[in-house]
């Protein structure tokens, strides 16, 4: 039996055998994170916690309940979902800048995307129906 089989076979039936989940790569992100920050700071508490989180996303990778480790990443998404909307929206307005104007409705607060390059232009809020002037 080779090593390869040896593995696909230990690996059988455990919960990282399709990949880590978000939980886990926030576990693993984390310990990296801490890892780079103790060979700066000489804190001896930072290299414990990387460590308890090294064994606790290796413990869920490994484990063969997977209907709770399912359990603890849909949680941790429940937990995160406004944080991860949020930086979502904004690397996707990060991503329109070179192409787009993004401006506030005066009136409605409402986001409003206009082209670049066309001047000075009447923008219509789509909400409110306010007409406003802005540089495009």
């Amino acid at each position: 039996m080779t090593v390869k089989e040896k593995l696909i076979r230990f690996m059988q039936g455990r919960y990282g055998v399709y990949g880590p989940d978000l939980l886990n790569k926030t576990l693993l992100g984390s310990a990296l994170v801490l890892m780079v920050l103790s060979l700066f700071v000489r804190w001896r508490w930072i290299y414990w916690v990387m460590l308890a989180l090294l064994f606790y996303s290796y413990f869920r990778m490994f484990s063969k309940n997977c209907a709770k480790r399912y359990a603890e990443n849909q949680a941790f998404m429940r937990h995160t979902a406004k944080i991860r909307a949020f930086v979502g929206q904004q690397k996707n307005m990060m991503r329109q800048r070179k192409t787009h104007h993004i401006y506030k409705c005066p009136n409605c607060g409402q986001k409003i995307r206009i082209p670049r390059g066309k001047g000075k232009i009447a923008v219509r809020c789509p909400k409110c129906s306010t007409e406003f002037i802005k540089k495009s």
